[in-house]
């Protein structure tokens, strides 16, 4: 197979995958308004394209679901609390009332099997509308869709988080491409915020991540050095 076949079916597969996605995650957000939610998952079809092991993934999704229980048995109050974990680091993302409930949450979650370490992203505000929140999932289509055009980048490296205008990135990629997807998500309409939380990996782990059959996007050519100018005379 030619190498443009090659990318034109990669690119076409994740368009679907990210249709799936979207789909599921304004069916999340159309429903009866959720005081907690586990950022988890679409499901099976990524996980042969993920820079995940797949028993990480799964630890992943159970690492969501513990927290979430455990954030509702122990956390009380007008709370809207998001679990998403990747490589089992945990974010946390949403409104709370007080201090004191952000940290409460943060110890929650801490406790439970296999979390890593935590970012605790939770504002101490009223809780999102619904209208905040129908805008930030269509931030996170807007993104997850630029992500797919952009050749020098593999969009399914990335888990894409929007809350109240900020777009947390997660996933593990090279530094080539933690500053490279910073420069395109910032660009796009309606991102106040990027927050990379993303886990650093060289360039040769990534090569030896690369699942049979699939190949990274190529990193974008050095731009060639500008020619030196001709001297002239100093300006008064």
């Amino acid at each position: 197979m030619k190498p443009a076949s090659r990318h034109s079916s990669r690119h076409s597969f994740q368009r679907i995958t990210l249709a799936l996605a979207a789909a599921a995650t304004v069916a999340v957000s159309l429903s009866a308004c959720l005081p907690l939610l586990a950022g988890g998952a679409v499901g099976g079809t990524l996980m042969a394209i993920d820079r995940r092991t797949s028993g990480t993934q799964v630890e992943d999704e159970g690492i969501e679901l513990r927290s979430a229980s455990r954030i509702r048995e122990n956390v009380t109050g007008d709370v809207h609390i998001n679990v998403t974990s990747y490589n089992r680091q945990v974010l946390l993302t949403g409104e709370v009332p007080n201090e004191q409930t952000k940290q409460l949450a943060q110890q929650v979650v801490s406790q439970v099997d296999n979390v890593r370490s935590i970012v605790n992203e939770l504002g101490v505000e009223a809780n999102s509308s619904l209208a905040t929140r129908s805008s930030d999932t269509l931030i996170t289509g807007k993104v997850k869709a630029t992500l797919v055009d952009t050749p020098d980048l593999f969009a399914n490296a990335f888990k894409v988080v929007t809350e109240r205008g900020t777009v947390y990135l997660m996933g593990r990629v090279t530094q080539r491409e933690a500053d490279r997807v910073a420069d395109v998500v910032r660009g796009i309409s309606g991102v106040k915020r990027v927050v990379r939380v993303l886990e650093i990996i060289s360039e040769e782990e990534l090569q030896r991540l690369v699942p049979a059959g699939t190949s990274n996007p190529p990193a974008p050519a050095p731009a060639a050095t500008p020619a030196a100018p001709a001297a002239s005379a100093p300006r008064s």
